[in-house]
């Protein structure tokens, strides 16, 4: 039977994982936009790659539960890469709800029950969920647990409550990393393990974005409180995707791991908190 790997979002993060731990599989692409994924599995393709490109939108949930029908009738999925999102600098408040919380939320709930024994999920969060204060647990269980299909109705998500795309982004971030520890241990009954990471900036097109956005200060800051002083490279935040997907993790799930180059820490123990609020 056919190993699939399932990568959904066609970025340079999600590409550069499927490199390392797509040899030997035949890798799904799905992105919202059909040219988007016929383009990136064009290049991964010319690479030696078995690549079948197709279309997702994570907010439906017909669209995901197609996608993971059409996985799974293909062969065993091994593996599952969810990176899929929008810049918050780009979008509304309900709109990064609707897709980097929500989204996520349908994912996982979808693909667990369909994961081979000792398969592994990666979901890319972002650093900006580790720059919250502490939620109470009632938030965070909410948060982690509420069905998908409930999750957008939770009080804490309505625009009286978050009128900013960047605070909303936080809290989706949080939220989905949350979801990513309570969907583990469901997860964990079919022998499969989920983790997500939280990335600082990295070379992207929705970084470059950002950058280009009029929060660039803010992440010009955050660049120079980094210990390397510059912003990541894919393939620097991939090397740990990879390593939580092989074998040598089968006792890691249910984590968020941020690798953001030491900016959480300037953030909460030295004055970069301080800057950006300024």
């Amino acid at each position: 039977m056919a190993e699939i790997l399932v990568v959904i979002g066609t970025g340079a993060l999600g590409q550069a994982i499927a490199r390392r731990i797509g040899e030997g599989r035949k890798i799904l692409l799905a992105d919202v936009r059909m040219e988007a994924a016929e383009s990136v599995a064009k290049t991964l393709r010319l690479s030696g790659f078995d690549v079948e490109p197709v279309t997702v939108d994570v907010t439906a949930r017909a669209s995901v539960q197609a996608l993971a029908d059409q996985a799974s009738g293909l062969g065993s999925i091994r593996g599952l890469i969810h990176s899929a999102g929008v810049s918050p600098s780009g979008a509304s408040p309900d709109t990064i709800f609707k897709v980097d919380l929500y989204g996520t939320a349908i994912v996982l709930e979808i693909f667990g029950p369909l994961m081979a024994k000792d398969s592994s999920g990666l979901v890319i969060s972002s650093q900006a969920g580790h720059r919250l204060p502490a939620w109470s647990w009632d938030t965070k269980q909410s948060l982690a647990t509420t069905p998908a299909d409930d999750l957008l109705n939770l009080p804490i998500l309505q625009s009286d409550q978050v009128a900013e795309p960047l605070v909303a982004y936080q809290y989706a971030k949080r939220g989905a990393s949350l979801r990513v520890q309570a969907e583990s241990v469901r997860w964990a009954r079919n022998g499969a393990r989920l983790n997500a990471i939280s990335p600082g900036i990295f070379g992207s097109a929705l970084s470059q974005g950002e950058l280009n956005s009029s929060n660039r200060d803010s992440y010009q800051r955050m660049i120079e409180a980094s210990a390397a002083k510059r912003t990541a490279t894919a393939d620097e935040i991939a090397s740990l995707g990879a390593f939580l997907m092989g074998p040598e993790a089968q006792f890691i799930s249910g984590s968020d791991f941020l690798i953001d180059g030491g900016v959480t820490a300037a953030y909460w123990w030295g004055t970069l908190g301080e800057e950006i609020s300024s």
